[in-house]
Parts: structure tokens; C-alpha cells; sequence
């Protein structure tokens, strides 16, 4: 079907007229892919960088398309959904009855406008035994610290799946011209001073971020498995406790509005929606026989952070009975999936580091903040390792990338890892960065699990096969200004029965 015949289908009958700007400029995005299905988005916003993106109070009639080819001349699946006012007119069309393993393309139709196109692709039919998948995993792009080139540099890996690990928009202030992208054609609205808290100011947040033509390129390339970290909401609060001091009922509503807006602005099926300051976003994603994927939120469960938060001497309370960062239902579900997954590989795609890493000194001080503050979860879960093979650790969060070896005891490096931990830096977070970082030698000194460490921006681009694992480490030599290339710093390989990362 060409545009001509796309724009001939007939749209509900709605009372508000049609947008007259072009209302997709926050592009479009898939995410969560399944043997038969796939989750697409788009959202409604002709002028973004306006509370409701330009449009009244009304819901607005779209049209879908999913075709087999590029040119939309075999379409397989369409249908009429609703941009409802009430979801800052965004839209989740959880599209079932495709083939598995196979790619797709899908595009959006409101009036007389019409999206860009988005390629997914589907996930192998859950009795397949797939001979290899390939992933990536990418974290932490803070808009005001630099351009998404590495994202565009994403969008044209052939990829089954992205795992995005956090933190994809910060809640501070952004200056009008975006901070250290210094972009004079911006000039946004002196209200993106503000740090996020209402809803209106998240829907403009993530509008910013979703402007970018390389996050744009980026989502509508391949599907998106996402999680959040701290900083969809306030820098490392916990559970309902915020970083700074304000009542617990204030914050409450706080993380509603940042959950309410995270759903609308993700590619996410509706079983994920908010229920007021609640999330159901932990799941599993399934790849034939070859990998199962546990997306976990780190954020939403756990207890506060021990010994007063952040880089601390070891305190007794990190050893407190009860302590999680899990939280017991999502732990428990974790467990006994990994248990009984049956896949070759496990993968853990999550938020913060799991393997211990000491700052300075041989005894050390620990980020409370992670793993290390919570050391009664990482046991489980290792022990757990220990006795399925397969086990990836996939981490976001800390800016830098690290390959770590993981074990169920840090302190005898004799003993054979149980797992593998890949920590991917940040894409724009902490601005251009380095290839080596003395405070990063320091701790490779002090944590030898630690096989590699780098403090430049990018991505970690993955393969698995039945057997194997390889990791290469992309990176950017800068992204204060947009252009950088892309290369690959360092390959590591890891054998499944043999877990350990070995330079490839």
C-alpha cells in the first residue's frame, strides 16, 4: 500500500479537527519483541516543547500499518487505536499474529500526517534453538552533556534487541541552548530550567530528548528492551525514599508523575501501566532457546542505601537481616526463573554494578549505592549462577565501562567465576571522558576480577552463540561536539561452560 492508499483508510470519527502541523516530531519506536508480536509507540506533539505538545484536551484518532517490506507494499497487520489526551497522547499498539524471527516495518497515520517508518524485528519462536543473537546494551544520555552520535552509530548495527539500562533522561535543568551541546538553533522555553517533578514537566523532558533525530534513528531501527535507574526520577533515591528532604507523601507523587511518564513515553505493554506511585516493570523476554532476558528495576524495591549512601568505609548495616535490593517478590521471581529457564544463557539486564569494586586502599571503601550495599541479594543471585551455567550480568549507571569476572567469594581471586558482568559507560553522561582513568587503574589494582576498564562514552555491542560469548566495547572520541567515529577499544570473550572474560 503506497502513501496515497494509507492516507484513503478511514479514520474514528472524533470531534477535534485533525492536527495541522506535523504531529510525529518525536518520531516513533518498538520495544519488548515476542515470537508473534511486537510493542510499536509514537506520540502525539506537533510544538513539543509545550505541556501537551501542542494539541487540546482531546483524544485524536491513528491509524497503524505493519508491512513485510520497507515500501509498505505487503502490509500483514493494521488497525485504529486512540491518542488519548489523558496519556499525553501517546500510543501502545501490542501488535500479535506476526512470524517469529523475522523483520518488520511499521509507520503511524493521524489526518493527513504521516510517521516515519520504524523497522523491529521479532523474537525466535519459543521452541526454536537459535544458532546466535545479537545485542546491545547502552545507558545514561543526559542531553545536556552531548550529542547522540554513539546512537546514531547504534542505529546502524544489525541487532535483535537493545538493552537501554537507565537513566534516559535526567531530571535537572537544561539551559536554552542544551547545556554543552551549546545548540543555538534550540532556545527552549526558560520552564526546562526546571528539575522535573510534575507531570507536564516530564512530558517535556522526554519530548526534548525524543526531538533528537539520533534517539529517533536509533528507536526506529531496532526494538528496545528497556529499564529505568535513578534518574527517571531523583538521583539515587530508594524505594519511596528521596535523596533530598521532602515528605514521603510529596515524593510519592513525584514518582507517580515520573512512572506515569516513563510508560507514556516507552514502548511498553499495558500490563506495565502505573497505578499511581506503583510500576510492574521487572519481565522476561525470551529468545527461542538461546537466551532468556530478566529486565530487573533495582529502584522501585529496595531498601534505603546503608551507611549513609554513596563511597563509605563498610558499616554493619550493609549486613542487616532483611536488607534487598530486590525486593523479596522480585528476587524470588528472579531465582527460580533463572532456576528453571532452560535457556542457554541467562541474561540479567539491570541497573547498577554487581561486582564488587573497592575504591582505594586494600580493605576499601564500597558504593552503597550498588551491589556492594546489598550484599545478601548478589549472594543469592551468584549462588544461583554458580549452579546454572550461562549467567550474563548486563549493568548500566557508573559512566565508564568496565569487564568483570564475577565470583561467589571477591575476596579469593583463585576461585573459578560463577558469571560474567558487562558494564556499559554512558552515551553522553559526564561528557567526552578518557581512554584511562587513574582512578579506574586504581581499582583494577585493588579488585583483580576486574579484566578491563574505560572511561570513554558508547556502547557495548554483544553475540552469543550456544557456546560463547563475545563483548566488544564501542567507543567515541568525544561528544561535546557531534561527528565522532566510532571503534572498538577492547573484545572480551567468555565461554559458557567456562564463564571468565578473556581478551578475544
Amino acid at each position: 500500500m503506497d502513501r496515497r492508499g494509507f492516507l484513503a483508510l478511514p479514520l474514528a470519527t472524533l470531534t477535534p479537527a485533525p492536527p495541522k502541523a506535523d504531529p510525529f516530531t518525536l518520531g516513533v519506536a518498538s520495544g519488548d519483541p515476542l515470537p508473534e508480536g511486537v510493542v510499536l509507540w509514537t506520540r502525539l506533539a506537533p510544538r513539543p516543547f509545550e505541556p501537551a505538545g501542542g494539541l487540546p484536551k482531546a483524544d485524536f484518532p491513528v491509524r497503524w500499518q505493519v508491512a513485510e517490506d520497507e515500501g509498505f507494499g505487503r502490509i500483514v497487520k493494521d488497525g485504529a487505536t486512540t491518542a488519548a489526551a489523558a496519556y499525553g497522547h501517546s500510543v501502545h499498539v501490542d501488535v500479535r499474529g506476526l512470524e517469529p524471527g523475522r523483520d518488520y516495518f511499521y509507520r503511524f497515520r493521524t489526518g493527513r500526517h504521516i510517521s516515519p517508518a520504524g523497522r523491529t524485528r521479532t523474537a525466535p519462536a519459543r521452541t526454536a534453538r537459535p544458532e546466535r543473537m545479537r545485542f546491545a546494551i547502552a545507558s545514561c544520555q543526559n542531553y545536556t552533556d552531548g550529542w547522540y552520535t554513539a546512537l546514531r552509530h547504534l542505529a546502524g548495527e544489525d541487532l535483535d534487541v537493545l538493552f537501554f539500562l537507565g537513566d534516559y533522561l535526567y531530571e535537572g535543568a537544561v539551559t536554552s541552548a542544551g547545556g554543552a551541546r551549546n545548540d543555538a538553533s534550540l532556545r527552549l522555553p526558560d520552564t526546562f530550567e526546571l528539575a522535573t517533578d510534575t507531570l507536564d514537566l516530564y512530558r517535556m523532558r522526554y519530548a526534548l530528548y525524543r526531538t533528537d533525530p539520533d534517539l529517533q534513528a536509533a528507536h526506529a531501527a531496532v526494538p528496545w528492551a528497556l529499564t529505568w535507574d535513578d534518574h527517571e526520577v531523583q538521583d539515587n533515591y530508594a524505594a519511596g525514599v528521596p535523596r533530598f528532604e521532602v515528605p514521603p507523601a510529596d515524593f510519592l507523587v513525584h514518582r507517580a508523575n515520573a512512572y506515569r511518564a516513563y510508560w507514556e513515553n516507552q514502548p511498553l505493554r499495558r500490563p506495565r501501566q502505573p497505578a499511581g506511585p506503583d510500576m510492574p516493570l521487572h519481565r522476561r523476554l525470551r529468545f527461542g532457546d538461546l537466551a532468556h532476558a530478566y529486565l530487573l528495576d533495582t529502584r522501585q524495591y529496595r531498601t534505603d542505601q546503608a551507611c549513609g549512601d554513596g563511597i563509605r568505609d563498610v558499616c554493619g548495616e550493609r549486613d542487616e537481616p532483611g536488607r534487598t535490593l530486590l525486593g523479596p517478590g522480585q528476587r524470588t521471581w528472579l531465582l527460580n526463573g533463572m532456576a528453571t529457564s532452560g535457556a542457554r544463557w541467562n541474561l540479567l539486564a539491570q541497573q547498577v554494578m554487581m561486582a564488587e569494586c573497592r575504591y582505594g586502599g586494600e580493605a576499601g571503601r564500597l558504593d552503597m549505592d550498588k551491589w556492594d550495599g546489598y550484599p545478601a541479594d548478589r549472594a543469592a543471585i551468584l549462588g544461583t549462577a554458580a549452579r546454572v551455567p550461562g549467567t550474563v550480568v548486563l549493568t548500566g549507571d557508573i559512566h565508564f565501562n568496565y569487564a568483570a569476572d564475577l565470583r561467589t567469594d571477591f575476596a579469593r581471586p583463585d576461585t573459578p567465576p560463577v558469571a560474567v558482568e558487562l558494564v556499559g559507560t554512558s552515551l553522553t553522561s559526564g561528557g567526552d571522558g578518557a581512554d584511562v582513568v587513574p582512578k579506574l587503574q586504581l581499582q583494577q589494582r585493588f579488585s583483580p576480577h576486574l579484566r578491563f576498564t574505560n572511561g570513554q562514552r558508547g556502547y557495548v555491542r554483544c553475540e552469543l552463540t550456544r557456546d560463547t560469548l563475545r563483548a566488544d566495547f564501542r567507543v567515541l572520541s568525544h561528544v561535546t561536539r557531534p561527528g565522532s567515529p566510532i571503534t572498538t577499544r577492547a573484545t572480551f570473550v567468555s565461554e559458557r561452560a567456562r564463564p571468565g572474560l578473556v581478551p578475544a
